[in-house]
């Protein structure tokens, strides 16, 4: 073979052989990413308010005792439940005594009134799951029937002797009142330990016979 010039076989370093290679298009491929979800979330949803009615003739001693025991226990334990108490005859006075056993207790009394039962059968009064009467039937004491109410409430009788006709003076009265409100306390602590929202209505009514015989 002839001699063969070296500088053909070199690649040309000069400047029009670099500007040619710069003149050639490169595509850099864009990285695939995978698309961001928003995770799913599950709505909250408030649970329903059980509302509980306490019923006496008078509404100025056991049903405002009971009233405020159980918003009481429902709020320090974050049960949604909500207490109402009235009369089939309201005196509209609250037993002075009532509301002394109350504040002892660390009750906030304000706003408490003694009012009837018809506020509680209006087209747009609460819908009520539970109505308790409180009355003395033992001692002949005459309980009101109550009829209305939105919700088709269970009803049951948890009977206490009223403490406003205790014996010995007013400091018999004020422990008659005291002794009252813990009975009914330990009532409302067992209601509150129920899983209210989940019983069904023959269950809810069993169990509130129950605690009745407590």
């Amino acid at each position: 073979m002839r001699g063969t010039n070296a500088s053909a076989l070199r690649v040309s370093s000069s400047p029009r052989s670099r500007s040619h290679l710069d003149s050639i298009p490169i595509s850099i491929p864009t990285p695939q990413t995978t698309p961001q979800t928003t995770p799913q979330t599950t709505p909250q949803t408030t649970p329903m308010t059980i509302n509980v009615l306490i019923l006496c003739t008078h509404n100025s001693a056991r049903s405002v005792l009971a009233e405020g025991m159980l918003n009481h226990l429902a709020q320090t334990l974050g049960s949604n439940v909500k207490a109402y108490s009235a009369g089939s005859s309201p005196s509209g006075r609250i037993h002075p005594f009532a509301l002394e056993a109350l504040s002892n207790a660390g009750i906030e009394t304000a706003g408490y009134r003694s009012k009837s039962w018809d506020e509680f059968t209006s087209a747009d009064a609460p819908p009520l799951s539970i109505v308790i009467t409180v009355c003395d039937s033992a001692a002949a004491e005459s309980c009101p029937v109550f009829f209305g109410g939105n919700g088709q409430p269970i009803k049951v009788h948890w009977g206490y002797p009223d403490p406003s006709q205790a014996e010995g003076g007013d400091d018999g009265k004020r422990r008659a009142f005291e002794l009252t409100r813990q009975a009914i306390g330990y009532r409302m602590l067992q209601l509150l330990s129920k899983p209210l929202e989940t019983l069904t209505k023959t269950e809810l009514q069993t169990s509130l016979l129950a605690i009745a015989r407590t």
